[in-house]
């Protein structure tokens, strides 16, 4: 019987979203697709007392975003799916039944029984609106959740409040009434068959309700970064700090980075993404990931008081996307600044749809502060992940924020939330541009590349012509190639390049029977004839790097799996891990969030080439997570060039550049050698001042 209700469900919501509203024709409901969920009904709750603290939570949250997104053109590109109250039974998945009856019972109460209500818990108000919009928020969240999990479509976003992630078992919290993202979790494991769900929760408080609902479940991976300022901002709780991490089987899957300070950067949020969250993540393959999506943590939000600019947003759920086949549900959390709110949202939704992410602003530092953090996380966590065994630095005991150096504050002490203030700085942090559009993808390749099922954006490229020094360095590298076929390759090589550095298109693969030459030649042109300033160029396998490549001054050459290049002199420039341990999947692994992904993201190039040499020893999985996360940094303008590689890869790469979610979980985790591990923490070691996002401690 359960079985047969769950196929009903399925074909309900398959045909909902085919009927939706404002589905755009080219957006079709299925695995590619992205839903959003918003209804007007949500928008009903408002607070009917005077109450400073709860002022702030009101219905314009909702309605300023959604017209933002309609304004961009956004929702008119998504399957629209309805949003439903969700059943008594499925909010008992997480709450009591004591409690629902209590909010239950808010629909005839007056305005003065609301009020005495509501001061029986911690910042929450009612009206007789709860308890139909709180279920609704909930049901919302319910059907994206099994839109994606049935495959009707492939992620989405749900604009929903009152909000959840404070919400307890018997006690509403923090503006919260129902834990939205809570039971979600739980209605995928129950309901699904899931047994992996990552909860992100990148809103600016601790989310201690979802916190105390699997902290010891090991089948859900909670991670949360929150002002937390050594407890002295709300809601003040000592298990939101670093080293709660926990209970009996649930030890190490409850991760909280706390920020002991405002006016963190996109620098540091994306630091622990790439040194505590993905680490983790990939070791914990989940099935699904949810995202607390609270953008009170953006540029201009009273309560958090960070710097991160919209388009950090856009890099964060890049991040996640390879993960779980990418099935991403984001759902929103708090966000008080208008305007922020919905440029964060927008930004995050875009790139949900597949758009090129912004570059990211600032200086790719990390500070002080965010680097005590990610130490302290890491040295609690290394003794349960085996991604993060090799981590041989202890917490640090004086943090730098403890005021006047003489121990933290006393508990209590609170932190105020900045005015809402604008000004000419805020307003052009926040006019975020769109991203360029999602233009085509190129592909330089035998004929044979034409019985592949490419995406069909792909455009097939004819070759271009070399000028008289790129021929003299071409005849000079590889002088056996000139008159055969690698001469043709290396035109269309070049015509793909000029296109992405012109913005013709945004990425492209190239084939070559000699990736070494070919390679040496594509640079020169890039920086050259198209006037790059930054490129980074990832060389992986057995391949010959030119000297004047090693040394230009313009161009990061990560070398990773080939033999020792002989070095005058260390330079900042130039990244060798040889050996073809640096391809097994442990190694590259840890080398793509310890050392790749940070050094781009320092670097900030205009273009990455990725060239895989003969035998470059790295799994075609690893590949496609490489292109996909590799995108981040440079804003999707790629070009892979492979030495004549298998079709099947070239497939699968073409697809990942065009924004396909992997056709997989990653699987069993593999972790590094110890020896391996060693050499990349010393590597890493000795190039953070160059780097600084290779920074993971403060020693």
């Amino acid at each position: 019987m359960r079985g047969r209700r769950e196929a009903a469900r399925t074909r309900r919501l398959r045909s909902s979203a085919a009927r939706g509203p404002g589905m755009a024709e080219n957006r079709p409901p299925g695995p590619q697709a992205t839903a959003l969920i918003y209804d007007e009904n949500m928008t009903r709750v408002r607070l009917l007392w005077d109450d400073p603290e709860c002022a702030i939570e009101g219905p314009e949250r909702l309605t300023a975003t959604y017209a933002k997104l309609c304004h961009r053109g956004l929702a008119q590109r998504c399957v629209r799916l309805p949003a439903r109250e969700a059943t008594e039974e499925e909010l008992e998945l997480v709450h009591s039944p004591e409690y629902v009856a209590v909010v239950k019972g808010t629909q005839t109460m007056s305005k003065e029984e609301l009020q005495t209500l509501a001061e029986q818990y911690d910042a929450v108000y009612f009206h007789p609106s709860t308890f139909p919009c709180a279920r609704m928020a909930v049901g919302a969240t319910l059907q994206l959740v099994d839109a994606v999990l049935t495959g009707a479509v492939g992620n989405g976003m749900a604009l929903v409040r009152p909000p959840g992630h404070h919400s307890q078992r018997d006690a509403a919290n923090g503006f919260c009434v129902f834990n939205n993202v809570a039971i979600a979790a739980e209605h995928a494991k129950r309901s699904h068959g899931l047994q992996r769900i990552l909860i992100v929760d990148w809103d600016i408080h601790h989310g201690q309700g979802t916190q105390r609902v699997f902290e010891n479940d090991p089948s859900v991976l909670y991670f949360s970064w929150h002002r937390y300022e050594h407890q002295s901002f709300w809601p003040r709780l000592r298990e939101s700090d670093y080293d709660v991490v926990g209970q009996g089987p649930g030890r190490g899957f409850t991760v909280n980075v706390p920020w002991n300070k405002v006016g963190m950067r996109n620098a540091d949020y994306v630091s622990v993404f790439l040194h505590v969250l993905l680490p983790l993540a990939i070791e914990f393959d989940p099935e699904l990931v949810l995202v607390s999506a609270g953008f009170d943590s953006g540029i201009g939000d009273p309560e958090g008081q960070m710097q991160a600019t919209p388009e950090c947003f856009a890099h964060l759920t890049l991040l996640l996307l390879p993960l779980a086949r990418g099935r991403l549900c984001a759902v929103l959390e708090g966000g008080y600044h208008l305007q922020s709110l919905a440029e964060c949202v927008c930004l995050t939704l875009q790139t949900l749809l597949g758009d090129p992410v912004p570059a990211l602003s600032g200086d790719p530092a990390p500070c002080l502060s965010s680097l005590e953090s990610i130490q302290n996380v890491r040295a609690a966590h290394a003794p349960h992940w085996a991604s993060l065994r090799h981590e041989d630095t202890g917490p640090v005991l004086t943090p730098s924020t403890w005021r006047g150096g003489g121990g933290p504050p006393q508990l209590g002490a609170q932190s105020v939330g900045a005015t809402d203030r604008r000004g000419p700085l805020l307003d052009k942090l926040l006019s975020c541009p769109p991203p360029p559009p999602h233009t085509s993808i190129g592909l330089a390749a035998p004929d044979s590349a034409s019985s592949l099922n490419l995406p069909p954006a792909l455009l097939q490229e004819e070759g271009a012509t070399l000028g008289e020094e790129e021929a003299a360095m071409w005849s000079r590298l590889d002088s056996a190639f000139v008159q055969d076929q690698a001469l043709a390759a290396l035109g269309k090589l070049l015509a793909l390049l000029d296109k992405i550095l012109t913005g013709q298109i945004r990425a492209g693969i190239a084939v070559s029977p000699t990736a070494s030459a070919a390679m040496a030649v594509a640079v020169r042109r890039g920086l050259l004839s198209c006037g790059a300033q930054r490129l980074l160029c990832v060389a992986i396998g057995d391949l010959d790097i030119p000297e004047d490549l090693r040394d230009n001054g313009r161009v990061v050459l990560l070398n990773m799996g080939g033999k020792e290049q002989p070095e005058a002199a260390p330079s900042p420039m130039c990244i060798h891990l040889g050996g073809r341990e640096a391809t097994e999947p442990g190694t590259f692994l840890l080398a793509l969030t310890s050392l790749i992904l940070p050094v781009a993201y320092s670097f900030q190039p205009e273009l990455v080439l990725v060239v895989l040499g003969p035998d470059c020893g790295l799994r075609s999985l690893d590949v496609e997570l490489l292109t996909r996360l590799l995108q981040g940094p440079v804003g999707g303008r790629m070009l892979l060039l492979l030495q004549n590689p298998e079709l099947p890869l070239v497939e699968a790469l073409a697809w990942a550049l065009a924004g396909r979610a992997l056709p997989s979980t990653l699987g069993p985790f593999f972790s590094a050698s110890p020896k391996q591990a060693l050499a990349l923490t010393h590597l890493c070691r000795q190039r953070q001042l160059d780097w600084p996002m290779l920074q993971v401690s403060v020693t």
